[in-house]
């Protein structure tokens, strides 16, 4: 697999709409990965927060579980099916059909971010202008935290991980999803400065990255 070919993402909308079910099912493998960003992501009370590609909620389901969860929280993403399966959200907290292309929100609108299991679904050029929309919506200092699928450096889990990668340029439409994507030269080109780096093997072999605006 040559690594300078361009990654041409794993679909649009409607893609995600007819997957909505199975996605919502597979949850449990990104659950662990998931934690871990949002403790790296340590929301506080009074903060706004965007959930940027929300999917069908693990990250809402474990904020609001939270003891001192965000008054304020924005879950956007393009696929409307995906939004339909939410869980109810609490007093303050809202869900838009958007694509993080172009957040539909101004300037510095929020405190901080997270952007889970979805930064590699898009193709190689699209990556610049969503990270470039996400540190625009975020205020100066603003912290966002990307999960991604990526290759371990040793272990069981870089053979489980060179295996899924592999299945993914394969089959884009079909296993996009699990393509692998360190996200660090992308968030330093788009401004952001990676602050804590975590592995998690629990599920899918993902790697969290928190950063600042």
């Amino acid at each position: 697999m040559s690594r300078t070919r361009e990654w041409r993402g794993a679909g649009g909308p409607e893609v995600w709409d007819r997957r909505a079910a199975s996605y919502h099912r597979q949850l449990r493998l990104e659950r662990h990965a998931v934690r871990a960003a949002l403790e790296l992501l340590a929301p506080q009370p009074n903060e706004r927060l965007l959930d940027a590609g929300a999917g069908t909620g693990e990250a809402l389901r474990q904020l609001a579980r939270a003891r001192d969860r965000p008054r304020a929280v924005t879950a956007v993403d393009f696929s409307p099916r995906m939004l339909a399966r939410l869980p109810g959200l609490p007093i303050g907290w809202t869900s838009e059909l958007a694509d993080l292309r172009e957040i539909p929100r101004p300037d510095a609108s929020f405190d901080a971010a997270i952007a889970s299991y979805v930064l590699h679904l898009l193709p190689s050029r699209d990556l610049p202008v969503a990270l470039s929309e996400l540190r625009r919506v975020l205020r100066p200092g603003g912290r966002l935290v990307t999960v991604t699928p990526a290759v371990p450096p040793s272990g069981l889990a870089r053979r489980v991980a060179a295996v899924l990668e592999r299945a993914a340029w394969a089959s884009p439409v079909h296993l996009g999803g699990l393509h692998a994507l360190d996200p660090h030269a992308a968030l330093a080109a788009a401004g952001f400065s990676a602050r804590t780096v975590r592995w998690n093997v629990s599920g899918y072999p993902s790697l969290c990255v928190l950063s600042t605006r």
